[in-house]
């Protein structure tokens, strides 16, 4: 399996497929069928089998898929097998909002440290996480393993921060700064911009009123 040509749509996909299997793990679901699951999902079951066609399929003709076993497949494919530790520049309301949001750790992603330039900020606890000073920054990443770094900073303090993360070893970046940030090849950036997706559904909005006033 080359994975380098699995399209991004498909990506974008597995978590949506990973959310609905724990759902059904949920509520006890041992099988399901590509048409039940696309009932489900608002995806057609010709969709969902060529998606997962792309990692071996997984599925029987005449069953269908085995929940427990599809879930916890499509978890390593996303890397959630094992823990993601996780640090996050910026304690503002969004900033503190994901530090305590206790989905991550569920998923698989631990918040080992959260970073701010506001000294009023300066060891307020948030779920076991002492808020540090980002001078402390550079040390921190050389002495801890972190994966990942979440950026809920503003714009202008992003670039400088994304490139002291980059310097210290840091190989993905949730950057929610509005702020397309210059990073090596090495590194992954996964933008995320809620005012360009308020605007999407501003745009989904508007049209939908404006077929209904015809």
């Amino acid at each position: 399996m080359d994975e380098k040509n699995i399209s991004r749509a498909v990506i974008r996909r597995l978590p949506r497929y990973y959310r609905y299997l724990g759902e059904l793990l949920e509520e006890g679901v041992e099988r399901i069928s590509s048409n039940e699951l696309s009932s489900k999902m608002h995806v057609t079951a010709s969709q969902i089998r060529q998606d997962l066609n792309n990692f071996g399929g997984f599925g029987q003709q005449g069953y269908g898929y085995n929940v427990p076993y599809l879930y916890t497949e499509i978890g390593k494919i996303l890397g959630l097998d094992h823990m993601h530790h996780m640090i996050i520049i910026g304690a503002g309301n969004l900033g503190q909002a994901l530090a305590n949001y206790v989905q991550f750790e569920k998923r698989g992603f631990m918040v080992v440290g959260i970073f701010d330039i506001n000294p009023v900020l300066k060891g307020i606890s948030i779920r076991g996480n002492e808020i540090r000073m980002m001078n402390e920054l550079p040390e921190f990443l050389r002495t801890n393993d972190v994966q990942i770094a979440a950026l809920t900073l503003p714009k202008s303090n992003a670039a400088e921060t994304a490139k002291i993360l980059v310097e210290n070893g840091i190989k993905a970046i949730w950057n929610f700064a509005h702020l397309d940030l210059s990073v090596p090849e090495d590194v992954i950036v996964e933008n995320v911009h809620l005012s360009e997706s308020l605007m999407r559904l501003s745009y989904n909005l508007n049209r939908y009123v404006t077929e209904h006033k015809k």
